[in-house]
């Protein structure tokens, strides 16, 4: 038997195809699975989508708020009042309580702000949907914000503030971004113990109260339900809910470049190896080039990518690499590189991924790299739509910023019809190397050659965490 198996194997060989040579089918249409969208009377948005594959339902509320929006001196308050609208518990249900009723039916309701939006979600079996659905409600419209609980957030809050510069890789991106937006900017301050003991219980209810009203929130459910009964069930919890007919739209915080190049070191002397960002200012989704902007991501970054073959396999500089243009919804994202590489390889390492970028500018794509990037671009977006609870995620975002229903067939199109000439266009007209911000993160004594092989001016970035009130 053995004996087979070995006589076998290089008849195997002979027939096995190089990834290259590989063909496959072309892929599948997307279409968007029927939905239904209408507006109650107090202004609540409500997407439905029907899927009776499993005896599940979920849902999520998208709540237009953020943590850009809090005051500079109260950093953390909107994460506070995120977490403890569902740890703190309801008017009606303690926190134990809630706790109890939803682990009983295998349920979970959660809530938490970000950076430009809030969210309430729940998931449960069908057959407990009319109970869940009603716990999820009294989250959404009345939380007790117990004292306990919000104790108990900030304690967990300042735990990962005493422990955040334990992952280099954490310092590089938190420092890059205060580099890039400014450390005062709502897209990079970060929560310091000063500003979460000047929130209150007032401050979080005051924010709470500020920005949730049915008139400011999209909802949106998938699942094993009917929709009419769905509808009335809505109508039933939520429909009594009173909008705010004095909500304006908050204005958003300007955003500029901080730092217009420059290189930057955070000295780590226990690493063996830095962790590396370079980039600068990039752009938002409804760009006109956004498409092919992407396509160019594709050329520089993944398996296959120029980054990859040039800078980790050919000159074995990194352990990993990556470049993209990663951009926003409503404002500007980054254009960004970097990896992690040997104390002793940060330099080269830096001026190889520069020179990728710059023949971006200098020479375009050849047709196989275009073909490629191309090919993995549209290959993901289909993932897009794995399963209906991200089709309707992708439409309620679309909403919510204010992009059209059909954006991502937009943007599939013109991946399709981008050229190599675009791709070298696109380089030249944003990318902008004088530009590009370096931040390392790495033992400074063991990088050899030294940061001023790239700059004159090396510059220190401190990372110290300040002493907490009363402990100086």
């Amino acid at each position: 038997m053995l004996v087979a198996l070995w006589v076998g194997l290089p008849a195997m060989a002979a027939t096995a195809k190089h990834y290259t040579q590989l063909e496959f089918a072309p892929l599948p249409e997307v279409k968007l699975p029927k939905y239904e969208r209408f507006v109650m009377k107090n202004g609540l948005v409500v997407y439905l989508l029907e899927d009776r594959e499993l005896p599940l339902v979920g849902g999520t509320a998208l709540v237009r708020t953020g943590d850009r929006l809090e005051p500079a001196d109260k950093i953390g308050l909107a994460g506070l009042t995120g977490t403890v609208m569902r740890s703190g518990g309801t008017t009606k249900h303690p926190s134990q309580k809630l706790n109890q009723l939803l682990e009983q039916r295998a349920a979970t309701v959660e809530t938490g702000i970000n950076t430009t939006s809030g969210s309430a979600s729940f998931n449960a079996l069908s057959e407990d949907l009319s109970a869940v659905f009603e716990l999820f409600s009294e989250v959404l419209r009345s939380p007790r914000f117990d004292p306990q609980q919000l104790e108990l957030a900030k304690t967990q809050i300042r735990g990962g503030i005493a422990r955040r510069n334990d992952d280099p890789e954490s310092v590089a991106e938190r420092e890059f971004q205060k580099l890039i937006y400014g450390g005062d900017s709502p897209y990079a301050r970060t929560v310091e113990y000063a500003t979460l003991d000047n929130i209150s219980r007032d401050d979080v209810v005051g924010f709470y109260q500020q920005y949730f009203y049915p008139n400011n929130i999209i909802l949106g459910i998938v699942g094993d339900f009917e929709a009419k009964e769905m509808r009335s069930l809505i109508e039933k919890h939520l429909g009594d809910w009173q909008p705010n007919p004095n909500l304006a739209k908050p204005s958003l915080p300007a955003v500029s470049q901080a730092k217009q190049g420059g290189v930057f070191v955070a000295s780590l002397p226990q690493l063996t190896q830095s962790y590396v960002q370079i980039g600068h200012l990039g752009g938002k989704f409804d760009s006109p080039d956004y498409a092919a902007l992407d396509v160019l991501s594709g050329v520089l970054n993944g398996f296959g990518g120029r980054l990859f073959n040039s800078v980790r396999s050919r000159q074995g500089l990194a352990y990993t690499v990556y470049g993209l243009w990663s951009a926003k919804y409503d404002y500007p994202g980054i254009f960004l590189a970097g990896g992690q590489t040997r104390s002793d390889a940060t330099v080269p390492f830096i001026q190889a991924v520069r020179t990728e970028i710059e023949r971006l500018q200098a020479e375009p794509v050849t047709l196989a790299e275009l073909s490629f990037a191309k090919d993995s671009v549209l290959n993901s977006f289909v993932f897009n739509f794995a399963d209906p609870t991200q089709t309707l995620s992708r439409l309620m975002r679309y909403e919510y910023y204010g992009y059209p229903a059909d954006f991502i067939f937009r943007y599939q199109r013109g991946v399709e019809a981008t050229t190599a000439a675009d791709v070298q266009r696109v380089a030249k007209t944003y990318l902008k190397p004088e530009q590009l911000v370096t931040m390392v993160v790495g033992n400074a004594g063991a990088i050899n050659p030294p940061l001023t092989a790239l700059s004159t001016q090396v510059t220190p970035v401190d990372i110290a965490i300040p002493t907490p009130v009363g402990m100086k």
